[in-house]
């Protein structure tokens, strides 16, 4: 060991007599183990509510849709044969979109029907692990019903479990769908309706989806819409989601015009927008806690060079080089910002771990998608929060030991 890190070491032992100093370097300590811990633990449910944003999102919704500019796709199957030919695409089902009105009663809502291949669907979204009562694959049967006394055989439609809510109705219940366009005839525009049977509820979790969607047969769908054979989209999954945007990039190349692939990020660019800013305040706002962790750092040293006068004087007059002086000091303070950070980052894994595990933080679920505080620990956002820390811990040593070695030992030792 050599004489500076001895020295260095030292010197955060204080002396009897300097018991305040040694009080001030624990308080610095303690300054920036809180910043840190604070801030590894608000990264880390940060990411754990964007993560659950996007897996919810991604349970109802595709990777990637591919759409025909103005107009259904024809030969969809051709199509989905092309686009698993993509590197990076693992399934693809065709779907059906459409605006309509459901009704049950004298209750009215307004929805959006998907009409979905209950065979493939399955591959492309998680939308099984969704459904609460019923399952999709009623989907593909029909069932006898008794309606007004008289026995009537009816395809089946899953609903969201707030648009149930809104209806009354259960699995089992018979619903009517009321296309808006209606159909024409002689007395002018008739709206087309249609009866089906409630075969599933699906909770989401999101209102926006658990009172506005519904999910129908493809074939179902198709002739509700009279589309015959085509299709709205093409919904398909990708390996990895973080390449979405790569491989409908070179869907959209293989394809080319009029077909369009887009992404899951296109579909909500201002939301996740607006979580990846937010995250990023949330660090550089809890950043701050560790500055004011350093300015302990500041405040100790100044106060350790100042009593340490005598000693620095004695040590130049023995050999010792400004850099030595320098470096003296500097070892104190990064040995204080260091342990805070190491205490920092181990209280704030714990204290992570504590939250995922036991869930003790609760929220209210009308407002949040969750019902408890969702946390994901990532070893780059530990490792990223606790180079920071020991950075600014070594800025903030310098000034402190650049006075030092500027120390005039002729004059300490004259006065002193």
């Amino acid at each position: 060991m050599n004489y500076e890190l001895f020295i260095g070491l030292r010197y955060l032992r204080a002396r009897r007599r300097e018991t305040f100093i040694s009080l001030i370097t624990v308080i610095s300590v303690l300054g920036v183990m809180i910043g840190v811990m604070t801030l590894n633990v608000v990264m880390a449910v940060m990411t754990g509510f964007e993560e659950v944003l996007r897996d919810r999102l991604l349970g109802i919704n595709a990777h990637v849709a591919l759409v025909k500019a103005g107009g259904f796709l024809t030969g969809y199957e051709g199509l989905i044969d092309q686009v698993l030919k993509e590197p990076g695409v693992v399934a693809a089902t065709p779907s059906v979109q459409g605006q309509v009105m459901v009704t049950a009663g004298n209750r009215v809502s307004g929805v959006v029907v998907r009409g979905v291949d209950p065979d493939r669907v399955g591959k492309v979204i998680d939308i099984q692990r969704f459904i609460k009562e019923g399952s999709l694959e009623a989907l593909k049967t029909r069932r006898t019903v008794e309606i007004d006394g008289r026995s009537v055989s009816l395809s089946g439609i899953i609903l969201g479990s707030r648009l149930a809510g809104q209806l009354g109705v259960m699995v089992g219940s018979p619903v009517q769908v009321v296309s808006p366009l209606g159909t024409p005839t002689a007395i002018g525009l008739v709206p087309k309706v249609r009866r089906f049977f409630v075969a599933g509820v699906f909770d989401s979790g999101m209102q926006e989806y658990d009172a506005t969607l519904v999910y129908m047969s493809l074939a179902d769908a198709q002739g509700f819409f009279e589309l015959g054979d085509a299709v709205s989209s093409v919904d398909i999954r990708v390996a990895d989601v973080f390449r979405a945007q790569y491989v409908a990039q070179g869907i959209q190349r293989r394809l080319g015009l009029p077909y369009w692939a887009e992404d899951w990020s296109r579909l909500w660019p201002n939301l996740f927008s607006a979580l990846r800013l937010e995250k990023t305040v949330y660090f550089l706002v809890l950043l701050l806690m560790v500055i004011v962790g350093a300015f302990n750092i500041i405040s100790t040293l100044i106060m350790t060079v100042m009593e340490k006068r005598k000693d620095i004087a004695i040590l130049q007059s023995m050999g010792a080089t400004k850099r030595s002086i320098r470096r003296i000091f500097l070892i104190k303070g990064c040995v204080i910002g260091t342990v805070g950070t190491l205490l920092g980052v181990l209280f704030g894994y714990v204290l992570c771990l504590l939250i995922a595990r036991y869930q003790f933080i609760e929220l209210p679920k009308d407002v949040f998608l969750i019902s408890t505080v969702p946390v994901r620990i990532y070893v780059g956002n530990f490792v990223l929060v606790g180079l920071a820390s020991i950075l600014i811990s070594l800025l903030a040593s310098l000034y402190p030991a650049r006075h030092a070695a500027r120390l005039d030992p002729v004059e300490i030792i004259r006065y002193e």
